[in-house]
């Protein structure tokens, strides 16, 4: 099945709203702009970042940016019940029929556009029923409020109860050098098997946010590479990434313009493969078995 076409590098919009850079209508709408101007044309977006909020202060941005909507795609994510911005009493899932229909509708109006090009399910529910699931995506399918279908943090046989009643074509998952269990437990073969294209964030893992052992490693080698392949650090753990077979297409969440502006220099990044395997090897501390 022909899946929408999203930009190889995708933009994340978590940080953007009052959870962390509590960016101005101009501020967001600029960035939007940015985005765009260096291939960076699809925004990934959850209903519940900035608790309930930062979804519609991208949408009067994006009006504000007069970037046209054709040009670029818009994913978004439901699922989480959080108690922050609702009356949840509790924090929880909810994947029922009608909760999707309802929270995807409420996301066209923040975003202020008629359609999601990507629906992906936050997290798994223990209570999930696939058929009710398949139900919300085939009505949102057939009234044009959504594109495409997929999840985010479903591991394989997750997946596939999904993928046995309605067709899942991505996977938005944790993968970046330092959190590489993915590559090893089956969940990239899986959806190589399945022609689902895999999504992941934090794609540059604890490297720079942590001090320990294996970042002190990462960081040793990074410097060497830096030097080899004159890009920085960043560029290098993203070519990584982008190297895998499955055609993993990291979340970039950054705001900080410089950055976006090098960001697709790891695409045209060809990571010689013995660095490939440094990088595993020194993110593993031991030798490839």
């Amino acid at each position: 099945m022909m899946k929408t076409k999203l930009s190889t590098i995708i933009a994340g919009t978590m940080s953007w709203g009052i959870w962390d850079k509590n960016l101005s209508t101009k501020e967001m709408s600029h960035l939007i702009k940015i985005c765009v101007d260096n291939s960076i044309s699809t925004f990934d977006h959850a209903d519940i970042y900035g608790d309930y909020t930062t979804e519609a202060d991208f949408g009067k941005a994006l009006t504000d940016s007069k970037v046209d909507r054709s040009k670029i795609q818009m994913i978004s994510k439901c699922g989480i019940e959080h108690v922050n911005g609702r009356s949840n009493p509790i924090k929880h899932y909810d994947l029922s029929k009608k909760y999707i229909i309802w929270s995807v509708e409420n996301s066209l109006k923040n975003l202020q556009t008629d359609y999601l090009d990507v629906l992906l399910l936050h997290r798994p529910s223990p209570l999930m029923i696939a058929d009710e699931i398949a139900e919300a995506v085939e009505k949102l399918k057939k009234d044009g409020k959504i594109i495409d279908f997929g999840l985010s943090n479903f591991t394989s046989s997750q997946t596939e109860v999904i993928r046995q009643k309605t067709a899942v074509n991505f996977n938005q998952i944790q993968f970046s050098a330092t959190d590489h269990q993915a590559m090893l437990d089956g969940s990239l073969d899986y959806m190589q098997l399945h022609e689902i294209r895999p999504m992941c964030w934090n794609p540059l893992g604890t490297v720079f946010r942590e001090d320990t052992e294996q970042t002190r490693r990462l960081k040793k080698l990074l410097a060497q590479l830096v030097e080899k392949y004159g890009v920085g650090s960043d560029t290098i753990l993203l070519s990584w990434i982008l190297k895998h077979p499955a055609k993993i297409i990291p979340l970039a969440g950054t705001v900080n313009i410089a950055r976006i502006q090098q960001l697709m220099k790891a695409v045209e990044l060809n990571l010689d493969k013995l660095d490939w395997f440094a990088i595993w090897t020194e993110s593993m501390g031991h030798k490839v078995p």
